[in-house]
């Protein structure tokens, strides 16, 4: 199992968010997270990632054998774990080519050149279906809503996780945006076996993901866990049978 969270509780300035969560997710495997507003699901995308905001009370979590939360956010990132953001920062004066050198190298422990990379970042943008010109943008500077998401897209294909945990990327993107993100992620679980955790609010990005697991959250707990039928259950009755 490549991630196995077991009766996770996290605080934040001592309130409890995240009240006893159990979930497992296999190499592969793609998983949607659903629940209304403040139900905690960023929460536990932040806390898996290593935010020093949030303070883990209780529980544990494995990650590709690891105790994940004895290492450090860029040792998570190192060991394969992925977060894209809600609302990604802007960084004036570095540009996108460079920031994403940076980031292979490191993840790699090599040092390829601007060229060579290059030429792999060129790979990567026709999958995503953008122009070469996107490289010497600065990072996230002056992008709309969409290019920002494709961005991190652009970043998860450069460092090839084994984990994407996909914070609402398909919050505001028309319907060719959202296939083109959902092309990057099949792309990345077909030939590289990533395993994906997408917190949504909507089902029409699971139509292009196909989730073989559907779990949703309210209040900090897991209510209940389905097939994919599930989320389309979600789409006719909301969220009211699944408890207050």
């Amino acid at each position: 199992m490549l991630l196995q969270i077991n009766n996770l509780r996290v605080s934040i300035e001592d309130k409890e968010i995240l009240k006893g969560i159990t979930l497992k997710l296999g190499e592969g495997e793609v998983v949607a997270l659903m629940g209304p507003n403040g139900s905690g699901k960023s929460t536990l995308a932040q806390t898996l990632m290593g935010n020093p905001a949030y303070t883990v009370t209780d529980g544990n979590a494995l990650f590709d054998s690891q105790k994940l939360f004895s290492l450090e956010a860029n040792e998570r990132s190192n060991l394969g774990l992925f977060l894209s953001f809600q609302y990604p920062s802007e960084v004036t004066g570095v540009t996108i080519s460079n920031f994403l050198r940076l980031i292979y190298n490191k993840k790699n422990n090599t040092k390829i050149s601007p060229a060579k990379f290059r030429t792999i970042l060129k790979e990567k943008l026709s999958i995503l279906e953008m122009p070469e010109d996107f490289m010497s943008r600065y990072l996230n500077e002056g992008f709309s809503g969409g290019e920002k998401k494709r961005m991190e897209m652009l970043q998860m294909l450069v460092l090839e996780p084994k984990l994407a945990v996909l914070d609402e990327t398909d919050s505001g993107l028309d319907i060719d945006a959202l296939k083109i993100v959902a092309k990057a992620v099949s792309y990345l679980r077909q030939e590289k076996g990533m395993a994906v955790l997408i917190i949504t609010h909507y089902t029409r990005v699971l139509q292009y993901l196909e989730p073989d697991k559907v779990v949703i959250m309210r209040k900090g707990i897991i209510v209940k866990e389905g097939d994919s039928s599930l989320a389309q259950e979600l789409e006719d009755k909301g969220y009211a049978p699944f408890g207050e």
